[in-house]
Parts: C-alpha cells; structure tokens; sequence
C-alpha cells in the first residue's frame, strides 16, 4: 500500500497532478483547490489512499494526514465513493466537515454538489463519534482503517455492505492494528470462494 509520495511535481491538471517520484511519475488525483496551489517543478509530500478497483488502482493525495483520514471515512459512508469523498473535501475543509458532523448540520454535505439529502445524512450519521477537534486541530478518532479492504473488495465484486461487514468481522480477529493486507485475506477467506458476488458499487 502506497502512504505517502515525496517528489517533483512535473504535470497539473484539474483535478490530478504527475509527481516524479526518483524517475517514475505517480498520477495523483487532488482537490481542484490543491491542484490550483501547486506549481511545476515544486518539490510536494502528498499523504495518499489507494483505492482499489476491478479496471484499475487509483491514487488519491493530500497535503495533510487529517485530510487523508478524513477522504478515508467519508469514503467508508455508504452511498459516498472516492470521487464524492473528494468533492466534499474540496468544498469543506476538515475542521468544517468534523463541526458538520458534531453538530449534526446535515446541510453542510447537501450544499457539496452531487451529495443528497439521504447520503448527507448518512454522512452525520455514520462518522458521528469518529471524529474529533482537539485544541484547533483536527484529528480522527482511533479506529482501524478498512476502507482499502472495503475498497479492494468492492473492486473484486461484493457490494459495499457485505464488504464493509467482512472487513469488520476480520478487523475483531486480527485486531485494530493488523495491516491492510493481513485483513483483506481473512475477509475474502470469510465470505468464501464459492459464494456469488454481487454488482459493485459506485
């Protein structure tokens, strides 16, 4: 799993940038408002996530590890894929979306365009308790981090509840701390080979 990337950024676009990591170039999917702030040749650290599907493997960076959380558990809320994850991380900032949250302001998520009424609910819902704002500075409630394993699986069929409840089951076992690919093996192992997949989400 790939957490970080230190290099030169070589390519903007709205929406990724290219990040010369010693001779290989990283196609990195940002925040227009990150993309907007870099400029060529500048040296960056992008804190990154992974995500996993059955046509390819995408990378998401930011410039923060709150920002990577944060993308992390947006996009473990049902209805919320990495593309909307991204959106309301590019509309709100991370102290703005953990005040949403704590103060159950659904209204904040529906004004990011592309997420409804019932997904901005599930929003407040979901990470209700999972995030925190201590002293100014915002950082994410322990938990163990299974949204690659969600991903991962969703990427090779399951639907998201099932994944996400797999990932769960296998996170008891193995405990908060297993790694990402320990969990995921355990959790194909528990929903079983012969078992019938369902469509993948969006």
């Amino acid at each position: 799993m790939i957490a970080s990337l230190s290099g030169t950024v070589v390519a903007i676009e709205t929406g990724n940038t290219v990040v010369d990591v010693s001779g290989v170039g990283y196609l990195v999917q940002v925040t227009a408002a990150t993309a907007r702030a870099l400029n060529i040749n500048e040296s960056v650290t992008f804190f990154t996530s992974l995500v996993v599907r059955e046509d390819g493997f995408t990378l998401f960076g930011f410039r923060s590890a709150a920002e990577q959380k944060v993308f992390d558990l947006l996009k473990s809320v049902t209805g919320v894929g990495p593309k909307s994850a991204l959106a309301i991380l590019g509309d709100l900032s991370v102290d703005q979306i953990i005040d949403a949250v704590s103060s159950e302001n659904d209204s904040a998520f529906r004004a990011v365009s592309g997420v409804g009424p019932k997904t901005a609910k599930l929003l407040v819902l979901t990470l209700s308790g999972k995030l925190v704002s201590s002293g100014g500075a915002s950082v994410t409630s322990s938990s163990p981090d299974l949204s690659t394993v969600v991903s991962a699986l969703t990427g090779l069929g399951w639907n998201e509840r099932t994944a996400s409840e797999a990932a769960t089951r296998a996170s008891k076992v193995l405990g908060l701390n297993a790694p990402s690919n320990e969990l995921l093996k355990l959790a194909l192992a528990n929903l079983g080979a012969s078992k019938s997949v369902g469509a993948a989400d969006e």
